[in-house]
């Protein structure tokens, strides 16, 4: 499986980009059900990120529902039907109507949707 860099030049936070790509990864089908995600260490040590960080972002995924963390077999992928359900699609479509009624384009949408999106 492979995980896109993280861009240090972009303003948002190492561990932001990296769980907002899991998650859009998983949420568009990209990342399908029981994929197993690399390891803390060797995620880190690919992107260059301190393992604490992408621990951080492997158990927000976690609560979020995203994934599921098995001990020691690994960190997968959770099976869920939210990304697809028709009250996901439904909210999806009236956010999106709206952006495009307001005039912004898909990635300031998406950044808008993303700076929400956090605790």
């Amino acid at each position: 499986m492979e995980i896109w860099p993280v861009d240090p030049g972009d303003p948002v936070a190492p561990y932001e980009q990296l769980r907002s790509q899991i998650a859009r990864r998983v949420a568009s089908g990209d990342l399908e059900p029981g994929t197993r995600l690399p390891t803390v260490r060797a995620l880190a040590a690919d992107l260059g990120l301190a393992a604490n960080t992408v621990a951080r972002v492997y158990r927000e995924l976690e609560a979020d529902g995203v994934v599921v963390t098995e001990g020691r077999r690994g960190t997968f992928v959770r099976a869920s039907s939210a990304g697809s359900s028709d009250a996901a699609r439904d909210a999806a479509a009236v956010y999106a109507r709206a952006a495009r009624s307001l005039g912004l384009t898909l990635p300031e949408a998406t950044r808008l949707l993303d700076d929400a999106w956090l605790p």
